[in-house]
């Protein structure tokens, strides 16, 4: 799996302007608790308050830079070479901040609107006038879609809907009873008991291709549980097939968009194992990438993309 990135240098920066404050206004805190404010760890706190020891004013003498004391597993500011203030977002900074937050506060789905419109409020009043500026916020283009879907679900009615599966390549219909709307990745969904897979499912309101809303009313079964999508809706377990291939130079960025059990990285060319939830489609996806990629199991997808390959060269084949 693709490990996770490592702090900028301007995050640290960030939250280096911020500390010294932090400090001024708690001394004596304990290393333990305020890295537990701040977010980090133990041992990241401790790093930052050594840097801190080497910064200060321009001379950089005995006055000029940051002093503190430590006592015991305690530490307090004892000068903080003119860093008494939190750091302030600049004008562009709030402005996009407040473009960002009416954006999600306007998005359909969204569960904690009342958290976005309280942030919302604060960082308006804070930045003045800078908030009036004359900003068009404008969702995707499906914006109409997830408003349609979302008071569909609202009316608590059962839907049929007419759904592409990216997965199998094919368009089918089905009446589900939905269950919520939610916001995966940026992405909106429908989660709703399917009918025909009798089992809960997540729909792209993306890939609703129509719907209709039945007079029934929606009444998913007690086994309808919601999802857990903290990790994302696409939860690869043992039971789905696993794909190995080697993969070149060029198609390196399959192990950063798609979730991948295992990388092991050879030279130009990394041998990869990732769980699909469909053959069909890793055939097809597969055999997109051309020769970066070289498949190398399992052996019903070997013969799959083998099949596939010898009838597209047989188009080219002169007749006898």
């Amino acid at each position: 799996m693709t490990a996770p990135r490592n702090s900028t240098s301007a995050d640290r920066l960030g939250r280096l302007l911020n500390l010294v404050p932090y400090l001024l206004a708690r001394p004596g805190i304990r290393v333990a608790e305020a890295a537990g404010d701040l977010g980090v760890t133990e041992k990241q706190l401790r790093e930052d308050l050594e840097l801190l020891w080497v910064c200060g004013l321009p001379g950089y003498g005995p006055g000029d830079l940051i002093d503190m004391a430590f006592d015991g597993d305690r530490v307090t500011i004892s000068h903080d070479a003119g860093i008494d203030k939190p750091l302030r977002l600049n004008p562009d900074e709030a402005l996009a901040l407040v473009v960002a937050l009416r954006m999600l506060a306007e998005t359909p789905g969204i569960g904690t609107r009342d958290a976005i419109e309280g942030a919302l409020a604060k960082i308006e009043s804070a930045a003045g006038d800078l908030a009036d500026a004359p900003v068009a916020v404008r969702l995707p283009a499906n914006q109409k879609k997830l408003e349609e879907v979302r008071s569909a679900v609202d009316s608590g009615h059962a839907l049929l809907l007419t759904y592409y599966t990216a997965a199998r390549d094919e368009t089918s219909e089905r009446v589900v009873d939905p269950m919520r709307m939610l916001m995966v990745g940026g992405t909106a969904y429908l989660e709703a008991w399917c009918r025909r897979a009798e089992g809960t499912r997540m729909f792209r309101v993306d890939r609703i291709d129509a719907f209709t809303e039945l007079a029934e009313p929606s009444v998913p079964p007690l086994e309808a549980k919601p999802q857990d999508v903290s990790a994302g809706v696409f939860r690869p377990g043992p039971e789905l097939p696993l794909v190995t291939m080697r993969v070149g130079r060029g198609s390196r960025w399959i192990t950063e968009y798609y979730p991948v059990e295992q990388v092991q990285r050879d030279g130009a060319e990394w041998l990869v194992t990732m769980r699909v939830t469909d053959l069909g489609w890793a055939q097809r996806f597969l055999a997109g990438q051309g020769r970066d990629v070289t498949v190398l199991g399992p052996p019903e997808l070997l013969d799959r993309i083998r099949a596939q390959a010898t009838t597209a060269l047989d188009q080219y084949a002169e007749p006898s």
